[in-house]
């Protein structure tokens, strides 16, 4: 460690948060997807599981991310919370 190493950490985290973009960004290209038309996708999606459960809105979280197994296959992940039976 040397004198020099207290700004390497900042920039290496800065390096990291414009690595994350960029990926974020690719994810959306290869899926072909606008953000209003993933927000579009993610309202119809809650209105047709709403007609089967009630689920939590508050708590879901629907968004494309990178798939687990192959780095170049983009994924829809959904996690909506459902709520219990009355």
């Amino acid at each position: 460690m040397g004198i020099f190493s207290f700004f390497n950490k900042d920039s290496n985290k800065s390096k990291n948060i414009a690595k994350d973009r960029l990926k974020l960004v690719l994810i959306h290209d290869r899926a072909m997807l606008s953000s209003g038309m993933l927000e579009q996708m993610k309202d119809e999606l809650i209105e047709v599981i709403s007609k089967y459960v009630e689920i939590d809105r508050n708590e879901l979280n629907i968004d494309i991310a990178q798939s687990p197994d192959n780095n170049r296959r983009t994924t829809l992940i959904a996690n909506i919370p459902l709520r219990p039976r009355k």
